[in-house]
């Protein structure tokens, strides 16, 4: 028999369910559920259409894996950007961090995470051919490594780098380690990573 610590059975499941969320414990998923039950019908319909619109209709760009409203991302399509350089990140969050700095102004390439045999997360897990392939082209100059300074960053960066030794015309760097070590790059102030992009040194696979 369903058993339950609330009045309603719909509201346990939808406090299940919001607390599945990250960062979400359940004490915070019930006051999201009771903020939607006091809501009128028309802007709880509007919260449900916005989060199944963006399920169904967010791309990943085709080119830097960035996420997108269409299939080739506004930085990658904007023609003011140097194509010639490739900053390189784990996530969508560091992509938003970095513009964020309004120091760079060059295209990405997402990742999807890092190297880590802990999590089971391989080189083949992650977008780091499609990496090469874009290199491979001909077009670049400089792939930077923005990648957090934690031994997974560091691991997966030199994996990078034994990738693309076969391209000798390219530059490879790091940025500059203004960021602490440990420190996940989404978490790091807008200046500090700003003036790492700016002074980033060339990567030397060590």
């Amino acid at each position: 028999m369903f058993t339950t610590q609330y009045p309603s059975q719909l509201l346990e499941r939808a406090v299940q369910e919001f607390s599945k969320l990250p960062g979400i414990g359940r004490k915070t998923a019930l006051r999201l559920v009771l903020h939607l039950l006091r809501q009128e019908d028309a802007a709880v319909t509007s919260f449900t259409e916005a989060v199944n619109q963006m399920k169904r209709e967010v791309h990943y760009c085709r080119s830097c894996h960035n996420i997108s409203d269409t299939d080739l991302c506004p930085i990658c399509s904007d023609s003011h950007r140097d194509a010639s350089t490739i900053c390189v990140v784990e996530n969508i969050q560091d992509v938003m961090a970095i513009e964020n700095t309004q120091q760079y102004n060059g295209l990405y390439h997402v990742l999807g995470g890092v190297i880590s045999p802990m999590d089971g997360v391989g080189p083949a897990d992650l977008e780091i051919d499609s990496l090469a392939e874009r290199v491979a082209k001909g077009n670049i100059k400089e792939v930077i490594l923005a990648l957090s300074s934690t031994m997974e960053g560091d691991t997966t960066g030199f994996y990078i780098f034994r990738k693309l030794v076969p391209y000798s015309n390219v530059a490879l760097s790091i940025i500059a380690r203004g960021i602490s070590v440990g420190d996940e790059l989404e978490y790091t102030d807008e200046v500090t990573l700003g003036r790492s992009i700016l002074n980033r040194t060339p990567f030397e696979g060590k």
